[in-house]
């Protein structure tokens, strides 16, 4: 079940991020979610490997690196969902760095709201 509520904080945000983000477009509720998909599946695999690779040049920057690697893996989910639409690097980098901001304020409050049912049991 938490992995659905993450899935479901994750297209919040990005619907979110698509109000607050210019030059980020995404076609439908529809197209939110799968483009949510898209972005965790595309983070997950080969966000984590290029990471790793790149983990050298991630201590020389202090993690700088990782902020960019973030932004071009929002930018190739973007390319993999076609009803999802980014219009360059820049709008990647704000989208993906929003995307950040709004996934962790949603997944905050969706545990506050999911802790507090537990604790009312």
């Amino acid at each position: 079940m938490s992995l659905i509520i993450r899935w479901a904080a994750s297209a919040i945000a990005l619907f979110l991020v698509t109000k607050l983000v210019g030059g980020v477009y995404v076609d439908g509720i529809m197209a939110t979610i799968i483009a949510a998909l898209a972005i965790g599946l595309v983070n997950a695999t080969l966000g984590s490997l290029i990471k790793l690779l790149t983990l050298p040049i991630g201590c020389l920057t202090l993690g700088i690196s990782g902020i960019v690697i973030n932004a071009l893996m929002f930018w190739v989910a973007s390319a993999i969902v076609p009803s999802f639409h980014v219009n360059g690097f820049i709008p990647a980098l704000l989208g993906s760095i929003a995307m950040s901001l709004v996934g962790a304020a949603v997944n905050f409050l969706l545990q506050q709201v999911f802790t507090s049912d537990n604790k009312e049991k």
